[in-house]
């Protein structure tokens, strides 16, 4: 087997860390991305009982983004397994609560039907913002491309560039705003 086929049967069984940054993402199309990456279905070896996924790292949950008004209509159901235990939340109490767990629950639903989600579930990392351990963040090698881009706002462009932007035209000297 020559070097070149061996380094390659040695990244597709190696478990991969991949970071994803949910920043202005609808954390259900999200799920799904995150979701073959976990799972492992974006390998040539991949099959439903094998467990060839990856680690993935979410970085800022904590400003995702939910269509329309989700955050008001959208309820997440907890059950404690007690008597009298069952609890409905907001998307936004519990976003409150714990900026992870829309994402966490987005993606555990996302795996409906894989018999070892649970087991899956524990190679996803989660943080509220960019700030990551250390010993998380040199196992990353590779970046999971998001599905929106993020704008960049205008008080953040630099005065010269705006100065500099091409003008559609130009208003009279005599003109007046009302």
């Amino acid at each position: 087997m020559s070097a070149c086929k061996r380094v390659q049967q040695w990244a597709t069984f190696a478990r991969t860390w991949h970071i994803f940054d949910c920043k202005w993402q609808d954390p259900y199309q999200s799920a799904g991305v995150i979701k073959k990456y976990l799972m492992g279905m974006h390998k040539p070896i991949y099959h439903p009982l094998n467990d060839c996924g990856d680690v993935v790292v979410c970085i800022n949950s904590r400003e995702i983004a939910l269509r329309g008004e989700d955050w008001r209509r959208r309820a997440y159901f907890h059950h404690t397994g007690y008597p009298g235990g069952a609890s409905w939340t907001l998307a936004w109490e519990l976003h409150n609560k714990d900026p992870t767990m829309i994402i966490r629950k987005a993606v555990y639903r996302a795996m409906q039907g894989n018999l070892q989600r649970r087991h899956t579930m524990e190679r996803l990392f989660i943080y509220p913002g960019e700030d990551i351990p250390e010993d998380v963040l040199q196992n990353v090698t590779n970046q999971i491309r998001q599905l929106r881009l993020v704008p960049t706002r205008l008080d953040h462009i630099p005065e010269e560039e705006v100065k500099n932007y091409p003008k559609v035209m130009d208003y009279p000297e005599d003109y007046i705003l009302k």
